[in-house]
């Protein structure tokens, strides 16, 4: 068994062989997803010649599967065994990623959309089996810790990842980036089949899928605490969802500079994410999971309301490096209080429903925000997004007397 009981400690967490693992295909997955996001915003802007509808499809195409797919994915997390269920994404991320590769080098550009299309769809089913595993091999006093750690890991990729994207784009040009891709994802199941073996339970085959979705759905609605983290999640969806394909514009057009500086901010938002996960880290069992979210929440709200005012590098600067630092503390925040609210028999369903209100909300003002620039300044745009940051604050205030001062299961 390979949940530790004894001290909770970050070293003991970091013996924990699970931990070990996930981290190391954790990394190899971040060096896949960063090259290509960044290849292919790159490509597609050098294609288009900087097109606004383009750019955002590319957004998009990463981001509609998370809301099409998440729900199905975590219903199927629950029933299939997560370890083989991630190995075997990863497998097939790999393949997607090589026969668009083929599709580049024989057919059309366009292509590249679906690359990040298939990959987002096969995350859906990832992800969740991901959680669960986590559930099962991470002891609930270590869960906080754990999670911080994870999010550090992400933090270091803010940092890294926009860097590297861009350099391997720039050296190497996209068929070399795609196949870099297809080798991380691959490198990935690899890593994957060192974790434990998955436990062996008698799968309930006598009840459809279609009646484990509904058991999902009525858990949730009979946990207050996961009622109004979705509210939250959707008000928060719709102001993330303005402003993600719109970063390469305000360089460009706000701040008047080459496109060149975008993985500057993303540096600054990335430093600051290490820092801020690195502190919740220490204070993991000090600070509240709801005291973490809505920390993270209130300074999005700010931060994005002084980038869209901001026309100053500096300033732009500073804020992302506000919105980072928090930014550990919100995810953190948010992971910990579902799985903490969750047995461990609905983690994948509430997952995939929980997911989709914040993506799905995303994915509706994505699709919009490239029309809304044309007829909107980026000013109001990012003020309106900072807005509905502070409404999905309100929405969860109730969260603070369900979860004060133990975690009740409301």
């Amino acid at each position: 068994m390979s949940v530790t009981h004894t001290n909770p400690s970050m070293a003991s967490l970091l013996r924990n062989r699970f931990i070990q693992t996930i981290m190391t295909a954790g990394v190899l997955i971040q060096i896949g997803i960063w090259i290509r996001n960044f290849t292919i915003l790159l490509f597609v802007t050098e294609k288009t010649n900087g097109n606004a509808l383009a750019v955002s499809l590319i957004s998009v195409a990463e981001f509609a599967p998370i809301f099409i797919f998440s729900f199905i994915g975590g219903t199927f997390a629950d029933r299939w065994r997560p370890k083989r269920t991630m190995i075997w994404c990863d497998l097939l991320s790999a393949l997607s990623i090589f026969s668009i590769l083929l599709a580049l080098l024989f057919s059309t550009w366009k292509a590249v959309f679906l690359a990040t299309f298939v990959s987002a769809i096969l995350s859906q089913f990832s992800q969740p089996s991901g959680m669960k595993l986590f559930k099962v091999h991470v002891h609930e006093a270590q869960m906080q810790a754990g999670m911080s750690l994870f999010q550090t890991m992400m933090a270091v990729f803010v940092v890294i990842g926009p860097v590297l994207g861009t350099f391997v784009f720039q050296q190497f040009g996209i068929y070399i980036s795609m196949a870099i891709v297809g080798l991380a994802f691959l490198f990935s199941a690899l890593v994957l089949t060192l974790l434990p073996p998955d436990r062996i339970e008698k799968a309930d085959s006598s009840v459809p899928l279609w009646n484990e979705m509904k058991q999902g759905f009525r858990y949730v609605w009979s946990r207050k605490v996961l009622v109004i983290l979705g509210g939250g999640f959707i008000a928060a969806g719709f102001g993330m969802g303005l402003i993600q394909p719109l970063s390469i514009f305000l360089v460009t057009e706000r701040l008047g500079m080459e496109e060149s500086y975008l993985q500057w901010l993303f540096a600054a938002h990335g430093a600051a994410m290490m820092i801020g996960g690195g502190l919740a880290m220490a204070f993991s069992h000090r600070v509240a999971p709801h005291i973490l979210l809505m920390m993270g929440m209130g300074s999005m709200a700010i931060g994005i309301f002084v980038i869209g005012w901001s026309t100053l590098f500096w300033l732009t600067l500073l804020a992302e490096f506000s919105i980072g630092l928090f930014m550990p503390a919100f995810h953190i925040g948010m992971n910990t209080i579902i799985m903490n609210q969750t047995d461990e028999a609905f983690v994948g369903r509430v997952n995939g429903i929980l997911t989709p209100m914040f993506m799905g909300a995303m994915v509706i003002t994505m699709s919009l925000s490239g029309l809304l620039k044309e007829q909107l300044s980026l000013f109001l745009i990012y003020q309106i997004s900072a807005a509905l940051f502070f409404i999905g604050m309100i929405i969860m205030l109730p969260m603070f007397r369900m979860l004060h001062p133990a975690k009740a299961k409301s």
